[in-house]
């Protein structure tokens, strides 16, 4: 007897509500983690004022954490193969007392 998967029993089905699918402008997202979490802020900074707001927060497992970065990886590399090289341009500096220990993307 043949194996054969279920296709259905592998698909989720995934909603997307109105005022999520318009989504959230960020130019900025700060990175913390401890050993159970990955915590990533976006953040909208604009040019000429001093305070900026965390626009969302996702907090990851490591294991997610790590395939959104393969994921990413792989998706700039398919942009980047059809439109050019992405230019890294200006860097914003984010001050060190922001809280935790940070990276930036």
């Amino acid at each position: 007897m043949e194996n054969k998967e279920n296709p259905q029993q592998n698909q989720i089905n995934i909603e997307l509500s109105e005022d999520i699918a318009d989504g959230i402008y960020s130019n900025l997202a700060i990175i913390t983690h401890s050993n159970a979490e990955f915590v990533v802020d976006f953040v909208r900074v604009l040019p000429g004022v001093p305070k900026a707001k965390v626009k969302s927060r996702i907090v990851l497992t490591p294991q997610h954490a790590k395939r959104l970065l393969q994921a990413l990886a792989e998706n700039v590399k398919k942009y980047e193969d059809q439109h050019g090289k992405i230019k890294d341009t200006d860097v914003v500096g984010v001050p060190m007392n922001f809280g935790g220990p940070t990276a930036q993307a």
